[in-house]
Parts: C-alpha cells; sequence; structure tokens
C-alpha cells in the first residue's frame, strides 16, 4: 500500500538515494527539483513515471514537433482534460496514437529528461503532492533510471562536463562538401538534423526544433563533428541562454532557457548545517 504524500519523505544525500528511498516507500508524490532551470519528478507507486525540463522535450513537444499529432488534434484533447490526468487515455481512445507507441514515446521522454537533468548540479529538492502528467506505461524502478542514464554518458564517450558543454554550445554547419555531397553519405534523420544547423540554435534547441530526444540528437551530431560537416562555435565573452528560434522555417529569435538540474548519477557535496537546519520542513530534504 502507497504511503500517504504528506508523510515525512526519506531522507537522502543526492537525488538517486532519495528516489530509491521513495520506491522502497511506494510514495505518490512529485518532486520539485531546484537548479538552472530545474526540472519535476513523477513518482507514482514509488516507480518515476514522467519528468519534465526544459533541458529537452517532453512528450507534449515530441508528438507535436515530430508531426505524429497535429496542433488540432491535440487542441481538442487537451480541451476534454484540462489537468492532464487522462490525456494518454483520450488520445488512445481516439485513435489519435497507438498505445504502444504512446508508451514508446513517453518512456523515451523519460529517460532523455532524466540525462538532461544528470548534466548538471542540482541545487535541492522538494517533495509534494502528486500532480497530473500526461504519460503512458507503469513506470520505471529508479535503478533502471540511473542504469540508462549511466549507459548514454558512455554511448557519448565524453566527461560528463564536456557533454554538459556540448548541449550548451551553439552549433554552426562548416563548408566541408555542398549538398548533393552530404545527401549521399548521411541518412535523412542526418539531414535533417544538419538542415536545421544555423549556428544560432544549440543541441537542446535543435532537439525541441525537431521533436527529437537531446540525447539522440548530441549523437547524431557527434557523427556530423565526425564528418567535418559541422563544429561547436562558443560565443566570446560571458555564455547567454540560447535565444534560437525553435522552428526551421522562423527567422526570429524566441528565448529558449538553457537545460539544467542534477545529475541523477552524480554525488552531491555534503550540505552546510544551514542547509541542516532548513531541511527541517516535512517537504524539503538535505
Amino acid at each position: 500500500m502507497s504511503r500517504n504524500d504528506t508523510d515525512k519523505p526519506p531522507a537522502a544525500r543526492n537525488l538517486p538515494s532519495l528516489l530509491f528511498g521513495l520506491h522502497e516507500e511506494r510514495r505518490n508524490c512529485t518532486v520539485t527539483v531546484s537548479g538552472t532551470p530545474g526540472g519535476t519528478i513523477h513518482v507514482r507507486d514509488g516507480l518515476v513515471v514522467a519528468m519534465e525540463t526544459p533541458g529537452a522535450p517532453g512528450v507534449e513537444a515530441i508528438l507535436l514537433k515530430s508531426g505524429r499529432l497535429t496542433e488540432e488534434a491535440w487542441t481538442s484533447v487537451r480541451a476534454t482534460d484540462t489537468t492532464h490526468e487522462h490525456l494518454a487515455r483520450e488520445l488512445v481512445a481516439r485513435d489519435l496514437l497507438g498505445a504502444g507507441e504512446l508508451e514508446v514515446v513517453s518512456l523515451g521522454s523519460l529517460f532523455d529528461a532524466a540525462f538532461a537533468l544528470s548534466l548538471n548540479r542540482l541545487t535541492d529538492w522538494e517533495v509534494g503532492e502528486p500532480v497530473p502528467v500526461l504519460y503512458a506505461g507503469t513506470g520505471v524502478p529508479p535503478e533502471r533510471l540511473v542504469a540508462e542514464t549511466t549507459r548514454r554518458f558512455g554511448m557519448l564517450a565524453q566527461e560528463p562536463a564536456a557533454i554538459a558543454r556540448s548541449a550548451r554550445d551553439r552549433v554552426r554547419p562548416t563548408s566541408a562538401g555542398g549538398p548533393e555531397e552530404s545527401a549521399a553519405r548521411l541518412s535523412p534523420r542526418h539531414l535533417e538534423l544538419l538542415s536545421a544547423v544555423d549556428g544560432r540554435r544549440t543541441p537542446r534547441d535543435l532537439a525541441f526544433t525537431l521533436g527529437r530526444g537531446l540525447f539522440a540528437v548530441l549523437l547524431d551530431l557527434r557523427h556530423l563533428l565526425d564528418l567535418r560537416l559541422v563544429e561547436y562555435a562558443t560565443p566570446a565573452g560571458a555564455v547567454r541562454p540560447s535565444t534560437a528560434p525553435r522552428t526551421p522555417a522562423s527567422d526570429a529569435p524566441a528565448a529558449s532557457p538553457v537545460p539544467a538540474t542534477a545529475g541523477l548519477p552524480r554525488r552531491l557535496p555534503r550540505r552546510t548545517g544551514h542547509q541542516q537546519a532548513a531541511s527541517e520542513s516535512p517537504e524539503r530534504r538535505p
């Protein structure tokens, strides 16, 4: 039987240990993570069912930007449930998406958000009552989430700090090879990504533009880097959040916050006495 959301959550030194504690006690709750810019973790019966962060596209963004769902269809379904509590069920009931496809998108979005959160260090978290969120499937245990995040870091074959910088830096095309030459050696997926690279967008911007996961974009950018078709362009002076447009057809810049919050597989530094004292609140953890 699940614990009541007002019960005191287990003590934790970092985010993974918090999730393990919530899993052991089969909690239903929402973990709000503070950082730059932070994120939200949704837990049901101790399993993580969804994560939301400005650092990576969520289920809604992926469905709309990838063309799996039209704006008109989404607006119609959204009008029937403004809380997101039954959106997944309604999407399947209207034959807009198959149950299996929606579950795959939901799980992929969850893993990608966990990866994006792991690129930066969190500052704090707060455990609160569960809130409605769009998801499909039963959720995943913390150990699977940590293992998948670690696997993705391994596939990128870089230090976490270097991956985090890559996710924030703008990407620009090079002059190596014209369109015809590029088309001959690239898959349609890589060509689509290359066409969206304009020197203003970061990998995060590209993920939102194309309706793809941040990790998948970083992995494909590495291939384009190896072919010397793109390169990272770090702005001179202070690094500011990207304001690149999210859609390839638009030339007007649009604000897009930089991804952040703390890593799932990474350990946090010990808190100060002041922070420990502040954590006496039943909803905040050290």
